[in-house]
């Protein structure tokens, strides 16, 4: 047992994991929704293991900033601006959607500085 958490923690430093600290809100990002955004954060940056790192790196440099809820309503928002219809002008004209998205390039923007150096 004693192994196996030496070989976990030599795994995360290699990773760079380590260097950040896992604050307790830091967390409460799925699985899923993390490494949904690694696969869309590599498809648009290349890839590779020091991609996958630099976007790994990203989001939990996301998850630091953002709450997971306000991730998901940014996202949300992101998706339905996306669609046409005059419905869905709401979310490309409401003061609560741009801060939303506002929010969210702000937490991407210091991923990137931080990550993609």
């Amino acid at each position: 047992m004693r192994t196996a958490a030496i070989l976990a923690m030599v795994s995360l430093l290699s990773s760079g994991a380590a260097a950040q600290s896992i604050a307790p809100g830091m967390n409460d990002y799925p699985t899923e929704a993390r490494a949904d955004y690694v696969f869309g954060c590599m498809a648009a940056n290349g890839q590779g293991r020091d991609v996958l790192r630099k976007c790994a790196c990203s989001i939990d440099v996301i998850a630091s900033i953002l709450p997971y809820e306000k991730y998901v309503e940014a996202e949300t928002v992101l998706s339905m601006q996306l669609t046409g219809g005059e419905r869905m002008s709401i979310f490309r004209t409401a003061q609560s959607a741009k801060v939303a998205v506002s929010n969210l390039r702000r937490a991407q923007a210091e991923g990137e500085i931080l990550c993609f150096k």
